[in-house]
Order: C-alpha cells, then sequence, then structure tokens
C-alpha cells in the first residue's frame, strides 16, 4: 500500500524478502540479512534484485519490518534487533506477528532503540513514514496522520469502481430527470397548445355568430322591422 499512497514519488526504494548485503570485506558470503520489508528514502526508485549497502552510497534502511514466527521471533527480537540498531542505524524497527497479533516498534534515540508508545488504538507513529502503523483485521496497516486507513491497490481499485458506478448512476439519474422534465415540457406545450387551439375555436364561433346576428338584424331591417324593438 505505500508503493501506491506514493506512486506518483520516485525517491525511494521498498525490499520485500529481499537480501541486505552490508560488509565489503565479507563481500556476500557472510554478512548479509533479508528483513521481510524495508524502505530505504532519498534513492533511486529502480528495481534491484539485491541491496547492496557499498553501491548504494552506504545507505541502510530508514525503516525495517520483521514478521515473526515461531521459528524466526527470537532472533528478531534480539539479534537482529542489535543488528539494526548498533550495524545499520535503522531509524526505525517494527516486528509483528500475525500469529498473535504482537506488534511492537522502535526508533532510534542516539544510539539506542526506544519503544515508540501506541496511542489509544494501539496504533505507533512512524516519523519515517509519516503514518501510522497498527493492527488492523489481523493485518499490519497503515494510517494517516487523521486515522484513515491507507488502502492496498486491490482495495483502491475497487472504492475507485464504486465511485465510478455511483457516478454512473447519478449520471443515469439525472439523464432520467431531464428525460422526465423534457416530457413535462412537452406535455405542458401540448396543453398550451390545445388550449390556444380551443380558444381560437371559442373566438371563431363568437365572430360566426356575432355575424349570423349581424346578417339577420340587416334582413329585419329589410322588411322594415327593427330588430332592437324584438329584444
Amino acid at each position: 500500500s505505500l508503493e501506491w499512497l506514493w506512486r506518483d514519488c520516485n525517491d525511494f526504494f521498498i525490499g520485500a524478502n529481499l537480501t541486505i548485503y552490508f560488509s565489503r570485506q565479507q563481500l556476500r558470503n557472510r554478512d548479509f540479512r533479508g528483513p521481510d520489508f524495508f524502505l530505504v528514502k532519498n534513492t533511486e526508485k529502480r528495481s534491484r534484485n539485491s541491496w547492496v549497502v557499498w553501491e548504494e552510497d552506504g545507505r541502510y534502511p530508514d525503516l525495517i519490518i520483521e514478521l515473526l514466527s515461531e521459528s524466526t521471533a527470537d532472533i528478531d527480537r534480539n539479534l537482529k534487533k542489535n543488528l539494526y540498531e548498533n550495524r545499520f542505524h535503522t531509524p526505525e524497527y517494527f516486528w509483528f506477528s500475525p500469529e498473535n497479533l504482537e506488534f511492537v516498534g522502535f526508533e532510534l534515540v542516539g544510539n539506542r532503540y526506544q519503544e515508540i508508545t501506541p496511542n489509544a488504538r494501539g496504533w505507533r507513529w512512524s516519523d519515517v513514514l509519516g503514518l501510522y502503523l497498527g493492527v488492523e483485521a489481523g493485518k499490519l496497516r497503515y494510517f494517516t496522520p487523521d486515522g484513515d486507513l491507507v488502502p492496498t491497490p486491490e482495495e483502491a481499485a475497487i472504492a475507485a469502481q464504486q465511485v465510478a458506478i455511483a457516478a454512473q448512476q447519478q449520471a443515469s439519474e439525472a439523464q432520467q430527470q431531464a428525460s422526465e422534465a423534457k416530457q413535462q415540457a412537452s406535455e405542458a406545450q401540448q396543453q398550451a397548445s390545445e388550449a390556444q387551439q380551443q380558444a381560437s375555436e371559442a373566438q371563431l364561433r363568437l365572430e360566426q355568430e356575432q355575424l349570423r346576428s349581424q346578417r339577420l338584424a340587416e334582413h329585419l331591417r329589410s322588411f322594415g322591422v327593427n330588430p332592437d324593438s324584438l329584444s
């Protein structure tokens, strides 16, 4: 999810189960480790088969995360912690157990690791990431400073699809409303046209009646009868 969150950045490298070689003297025969996850900031974002410290300007990881298992827990809590603290000088080190949800984090203060105090939710702040790390649904996840869950690429794709579906639904509803409004306008226009037609017909009948009355009056006058005397 960090890759997705920082998808527009090109100045970091993330390694997952990737070997770190850190001793030129021992070369690649002895002094190496393969953290489950590590991050190096302010470096070129490109594919690597391993992280070779002396080929990367002496850079060590800025953050390391180890996933505990029954066979590795003691090594992760002791030997690796000592290595990351005293040799790597990695600013932040976290471990997490998917089995019992044990989650601990350390930050380098001076030359010694100090445990990062969790907040009320059990999350631990990472200055390196600018994010919280915490357990959600049995998994170690990232959270924004405001407490929002950082989505995985899959979750982001689903959310984007839902937004697209909602937008399409809104567009469809708007189109339906526009169609109904157009229909109503057409009906109103039809009614107005019919009313105008009726008014025209009524006016025509009135004019015809007036003409008939006028002709009748003229006919009576031709016989010397005053039509007004008949009313």
